[in-house]
């Protein structure tokens, strides 16, 4: 085996050649936004998040309150930035454990085949099988809400989707030509899974990254809406619409704007991902 051989070069998007069109932009523009709001959003926020500035609960919207206030005279504006943080941070961090954890150990388990890989699928089937939500609300209730707690919890539900998603893809491709060709020349599981599969599962591994994260917001916001997501002080969307939902029969934006902001990015994503075709370079 020659040390070109031993080299790992791992996918760019110049050789993977990805485009997108004019709604995948706008989606890509408001993920864009959320991310920096996420960021920066409690250092730019009018006043601090969890402080009283009005005595009148539910006020419209005014010069000194953009968005209103909520339930308790809150500026809203304020609560929704520090949401951000939480929300997206949560949210990112679980499904790039989930789909990290999941996508290598399906292509491992595509890879070696045998023994290893009928008792991991057999595992993560029977843990795939028990609902999300439920899992969640057992957990949180049983350990209690923390942020790490959250994160590990909404990880461990997509991960075995992840996982299976991955694996299917990944024997396909390693049933290929070029595949058979790299295992009958010597090459090794980490060049076969790195080299040969990675770059031709990336595409739609991506798109599948994009679901879950939509699926992890939305679990994590109806965890919060059930009050076993993050706690106050501190919020994310979620727990705003929950604690503001006296307001509906008001009309306040109080719970009209967060529920927007969920709508936003969940719909932005699924724009981005629909709108992204991928073209693999041809191995053959």
């Amino acid at each position: 085996m020659t040390d070109k051989a031993l080299s790992f070069r791992l996918p760019t998007p110049r050789n993977l050649g990805y485009s997108f069109n004019w709604v995948g932009r706008i989606g890509l523009l408001v993920i864009l936004f959320w991310a920096v709001v996420a960021i920066i959003g409690p250092e730019i926020a009018p006043y601090p998040p969890g402080e009283i500035v009005n005595w009148d609960y539910f006020t419209p919207m005014s010069h000194d309150y953009l968005l209103g206030t909520d339930y308790l005279g809150r500026d809203v504006l304020s609560r929704i930035l520090m949401g951000a943080r939480y929300t997206v941070g949560i949210a990112l961090v679980s499904v790039f454990l989930a789909c990290a954890g999941g996508v290598i150990l399906g292509m491992v388990a595509a890879v070696v085949g045998g023994w290893f890989d009928m008792i991991l699928s057999r595992l993560l089937d029977a843990f795939n099988g028990i609902p999300s939500l439920l899992f969640g609300l057992v957990t949180v209730a049983a350990v209690g809400s923390s942020i790490p707690v959250l994160v590990l919890t909404l990880a461990a539900i997509y991960l075995p989707g992840s996982y299976r998603f991955a694996r299917a893809l990944s024997v396909n491709v390693n049933t290929m030509d070029f595949v058979t060709v790299a295992r009958a020349r010597g090459e090794r599981t980490p060049y076969l899974i790195l080299r040969e599969i990675f770059p031709n599962i990336l595409g739609p591994v991506l798109a599948d990254l994009g679901l879950r994260f939509v699926f992890i917001v939305l679990v994590l916001s109806g965890l919060s809406f059930l009050g076993l997501g993050v706690q106050p002080p501190n919020a994310d969307w979620g727990a705003l619409v929950r604690e503001n939902i006296e307001g509906l029969s008001l009309g306040a934006p109080a719970i009209l704007f967060p529920s927007v902001a969920i709508a936003s990015l969940t719909i932005s994503v699924n724009m981005f991902i629909d709108n992204l075709p991928t073209k693999i370079r041809d191995r053959s």
